[in-house]
């Protein structure tokens, strides 16, 4: 689920990468090429189907064989890393090192959104993206502040962490999440 994230916005940005036309998502969606404008434009709000139906279409997917490189070097990295989908914030990989500070096996956790063990800061900094322009064009760095959750599932402690967005083979753009201290 997409929550709420800009899905409009994440939307566009799937679309001008991979040259879709709104008229041919609208199709696929079922709904008029003037209902995916303003959802991209951020007049209007997609109801809860097809936000679901968005998150389907723009999510990453786990296991692309043509991403296996980059998955690989997040697992086996020595910095506390891991790789998630931009848009719905779904796990794609995870480090050792990040996986260790978890206090969890982390492929449990693959294909699913982390997005409820977020902090008050990282909803923030989430909530500012469209203003950077985040969702506008490719290759996006970002280094946030934030305070601890109090879980012990997956614990984010305080310090600082870099977003960094990715394009991935299927179009769709992951975030590189990388504990700076």
């Amino acid at each position: 689920m997409i929550h709420d994230l800009p899905v409009g916005r994440a939307l566009r940005r799937f679309r001008r990468l991979n040259a879709i036309k709104q008229g041919h998502v609208a199709e696929l969606l079922g709904v008029s090429q003037g209902s995916v404008s303003r959802w991209e434009s951020g007049t209007h709000e997609p109801d809860a189907f097809h936000r679901e139906e968005i998150a389907a279409l723009i999510a990453a997917q786990t296991g692309n064989d043509a991403d296996a490189a980059l998955k690989r070097l997040v697992e086996t990295s020595t910095q506390a890393v891991h790789l998630i989908c931009d848009a719905t914030h779904r796990l794609l990989a995870a480090s050792a090192s990040r996986a260790a500070s978890w206090n969890t096996d982390a492929q449990t956790y693959v294909g699913t959104s982390l997005w409820r063990f977020a902090t008050r800061e990282i909803v923030l900094a989430e909530e500012g993206l469209t203003e950077t322009g985040w969702y506008e064009r490719p290759f996006q760095v970002l280094d946030v502040r934030t305070g601890g959750n109090g879980s012990t599932e997956i614990p984010v402690r305080p310090g600082r962490m870099r977003w960094e967005t990715i394009p991935l083979s299927d179009g769709c753009t992951g975030r590189l999440t990388t504990t700076l201290d």
